[in-house]
């Protein structure tokens, strides 16, 4: 299916361009504005990648949750770098890489200056855990700017779907308009992810020095 012209993200180039497999590793060069998708193992990351990115394996959709245990880089349209972060919470996945995750993702939030936000996933079917809570908490502190994207709408009513919305943004205090309510399986909220993300990695303008008195 082609692209609607209106379509707020329209990728017509995509390059893997490698993982990032542990803290102090190998990145890309941090030339471009950087968005990072974060979430729980099984909130369904891949599923939204691929419907934001209108691919249909871009990211791996596995069965298996917590299979990604690396920092995955993809370049869209030579004009922004999109990082897939490791899911967390999953309990079935080793200690070592549990006790391994934190300081890859961490390392990579503080010190990627050309970061402009993470989109934070939530299941809009259940409230935070407390997982999610903390990596909320870890972004404030560290002055990260966050969309909040509730997935799995399609599994709720309408109606549903409102409670939670405002149920889930009060608990997690994110102002309403960074909140969205996402379906990768019908698309429902895909075209506002992506006018979010292209807010975000959209050009700014260089500061003009004010002239000497």
């Amino acid at each position: 299916m082609t692209a609607d012209v209106r379509d707020p993200l329209i990728v017509r180039e995509l390059e893997f361009l490698g993982g990032m497999a542990k803290a102090g590793g190998w990145r890309p060069p941090a030339d471009l504005p950087e968005v990072a998708i974060a979430g729980r193992s099984n909130v369904g990351k891949s599923s939204l990648i691929n419907r934001l990115l209108r691919r249909k394996k871009t990211a791996r959709v596995s069965n298996t949750p917590g299979r990604t245990r690396q920092i995955n880089f993809f370049k869209v349209n030579q004009a922004f770098v999109l990082a897939d972060l490791p899911g967390y919470g999953y309990a079935k996945v080793s200690k070592v890489l549990r006790a391994e995750w934190p300081p890859l993702v961490e390392g990579y939030l503080r010190q990627s200056p050309t970061l402009r936000g993470v989109v934070q996933l939530l299941d809009i079917r259940h409230g935070p855990t407390d997982d999610d809570l903390m990596m909320l908490e870890f972004l404030a502190a560290a002055h990260v700017p966050v969309l909040a994207v509730l997935t799995k709408m399609d599994k709720l009513s309408r109606g549903e779907v409102a409670r939670r919305l405002t149920e889930i943004t009060d608990v997690i205090r994110v102002e309403p308009d960074q909140v969205i309510a996402f379906s990768a399986v019908t698309g429902a909220g895909r075209d506002e992810l992506a006018e979010a993300v292209a807010e975000l990695v959209a050009p700014r303008p260089i500061p003009v020095p004010e002239p000497a008195r």
